[in-house]
């Protein structure tokens, strides 16, 4: 397919998705117009919203709520607060005995420490809806705006926002001069209608943690200092105009200049955010993936770390064909690996990263499917964005690096020093919630990535991939919930997995099982296996008999009402009787001598997430 006939066929699919959400299930919609007009040298700005809003719920709105994240950058913010609260908790200590508090090293107290010109702030000086101000009551990261006229089922409003700001000392993703010298990282910048869905207003206070946001259509100018190249999500529209490697023989130009000024003009459609980056050094490299978009690489200009910055962009434009036939197309015409931010984070289309790490740059386009197209609910569900964001990283770099090991050994790491912690909480809880940032974040990353691998030891690896591919047909452009991927999953897979999902995401229940003893039932050997953990699970049970051969015993278990296909040509495949989930023994009887037994060992693929496995390998001694 040529390029052209390519993003005419998108265009039409996001047109389409923007038009019919999920049959079951409603999702709001909105258009953002932004014209903002930046003072650098005061790192403040000034701007103006024309928002078009679609209440495409069943429910009357008397009030909508909007998001004023960077209030939360000043001394006793709730984020302040929280921040040095977790601070407080001794994780343990390291191996030169020093403490390890459960601090986010980003952020510790330093908000606490900001001078009014380092504090940030957005100031939302009126909300017009048909002309007419609105009343607002601030709730520092959380703006009320009580309606004088009802908004109606199924219907459209538009509001007119006025707003100022000023950008943050850079202390956690967004805000300005970070440690790299990047001038301004911009997200979480503008006044954002938080989403309302079937579980009602999602108006979360911003104390660090995770975002949601409306779908939609976003078209932003920004007027600011000529000396600044820009970077952000969507396409720029005027290339031309504003050069600096964007420039195309056929782009249309007419940005608007006024004196040393300079707008740069974005577009960008269904989307349900909009961030961008600015500096004076940067630089634009350019590469084409094949059959994809055209990845933008936008970094501070240092000869020591432009052969990186190039790889980065070359390693990105080699891995999509492989991204896009395991997870799916990656939809819009472009995206851009932005030098930015304190770390690495996600937003549509592009991304703010402080390094040129192939790592984190994979991990953050991966979040391009899991929350940039599969928009879940992330302070609800973070480990359905986190990871299955990691699961895709980790399998994307092992594709990379062919790596010959298991590649979601770290994932699989980090779960089980979560449980042996004990500070584990379940994945439902809330992601601004949890106790310690420890229990946050290997939740939401490792167990969250655990959950897709032990899938495919479930349901089989074709069988996921099978899963993996519906569910971004059947969501992207949406909020899909745990629900919706199980539902998925069974569909794909014929089995049943409610109690799965039930265990792993509500539960810190574990998994373990153990190989008994070896005896003599009739004549015929008997392996007796034992749960010893409160998670139930199927078993695949590989014995290796002393003249080389191999048995792949399989064991369902009856929750599931099926079971998976054999997944390798390696051994023989004999699928037995399911285990009842209630019993806390199962005899596994095999057709050959006790003495022919050179080993037993259950799950050699390493995919069950086992907290003890000393007991799951039993070698027959000659």
């Amino acid at each position: 397919m040529n390029r052209i006939k390519y993003f005419v066929v998108v265009a039409t699919l996001l047109t389409t998705q923007a038009l019919y959400a999920q049959p079951d299930r409603w999702q709001q919609r909105v258009k953002y117009q932004i014209n903002v007009d930046m003072d650098v040298n005061t790192n403040r700005f000034s701007g103006e919203e024309k928002v078009e809003y679609w209440n495409n719920s069943p429910d009357t709105l008397h009030r909508i709520f909007i998001h004023l994240y960077w209030n939360a950058f000043q001394p006793n913010s709730m984020m302040d607060v929280r921040s040095r609260a977790l601070g407080k908790i001794l994780l343990g200590y390291d191996k030169s005995n020093n403490e390890v508090l459960d601090w986010d090293a980003r952020v510790k107290d330093r908000i606490s420490k900001l001078t009014p010109e380092e504090i940030g702030y957005q100031q939302v000086e009126y909300v017009k809806m048909g002309g007419k101000t609105q009343q607002l009551t601030e709730h520092e990261t959380i703006l009320e705006v009580n309606l004088d006229k009802p908004l109606l089922p199924k219907s459209k409003t538009t509001f007119d926002i006025a707003f100022k700001a000023q950008v943050p000392l850079q202390v956690r993703r967004s805000g300005r001069d970070n440690k790299e010298g990047i001038r301004y990282s911009m997200s979480q910048w503008y006044p954002k209608i938080a989403e309302y869905d079937y579980q009602g207003w999602n108006a979360n206070p911003y104390i660090a943690r995770e975002f949601y946001g409306v779908w939609g259509d976003y078209d932003v100018n920004i007027t600011i200092d000529k000396d600044y190249i820009l970077a952000g999500t969507g396409t720029i529209q005027n290339p031309n105009e504003v050069r600096h490697g964007y420039e195309t023989a056929t782009a249309a130009s007419g940005a608007v200049t006024k004196s040393n000024a300079l707008v740069w003009r974005f577009s960008a459609q269904n989307v349900h955010d909009f961030m961008w980056a600015a500096d004076t050094a940067y630089g634009v490299i350019k590469k084409q993936a094949a059959n994809g978009p055209l990845i933008y690489v936008v970094h501070k200009k240092v000869d020591s770390a432009q052969a990186a910055w190039q790889l980065l962009a070359d390693t990105a434009a080699y891995a999509y064909p492989y991204i896009a036939k395991t997870f799916g197309a990656y939809p819009y015409k472009n995206y851009s690996f932005i030098q930015g931010g304190d770390g690495g984070m996600e937003y549509p289309m592009a991304t703010l990263i402080k390094s040129p790490s192939q790592g984190t740059a994979i991990h953050e386009w991966m979040h391009s499917w899991y929350q940039g197209m599969m928009a879940s609910n992330e302070s609800l569900y973070p480990w359905m964005d986190e990871g299955f964001t990691t699961y895709a990283e980790l399998r994307v770099s092992g594709y990379l690096h062919n790596n010959k090991e298991f590649w979601w050994k770290n994932a699989y790491e980090g779960y089980y020093r979560l449980v042996q912690s004990r500070r584990e909480e379940p994945m439902s809880t809330h992601a601004d919630h949890y106790n310690t940032n420890y229990a946050y974040s290997n939740a939401a990353y490792s167990k969250g990535a655990v959950f897709l691998e032990q899938l495919s030891y479930i349901v089989g690896n074709t069988t996921l991939d099978k899963i993996l591919l519906e569910y971004y047909q059947q969501w992207r452009f949406k909020h899909p919930n745990p629900n919706d991927f199980i539902r998925i999953a069974e569909k794909v897979s014929g089995m049943e997995l409610d109690w799965y999902k039930e265990y792993w995401m509500c539960t810190t229940k574990t998994i373990d099982y153990a190989i008994g003893n070896i005896h003599l039932v009739d004549g015929k050997t008997a392996i007796t296996l034992k749960k010893l953990g409160d998670m139930p699970m199927p078993l695949d049970v590989l014995i290796t008999f002393k003249d080389g051969s191999k048995e792949m015993h399989y064991i369902p278990m009856n929750l599931m009402y099926g079971q998976k296909m054999q997944e390798s040509d390696d051994y023989k495949w004999l699928v037995h009787d399911e285990w009842k989930w209630t019993h806390p023994e199962y005899s596994l009887g095999i057709t050959r001598s006790i003495k022919d037994i050179k080993s037993i060992e259950i799950d050699p693929g390493l995919r069950l997430a086992d907290v003890n496995r000393i007991n799951n390998l039993l070698v027959v001694p000659d």
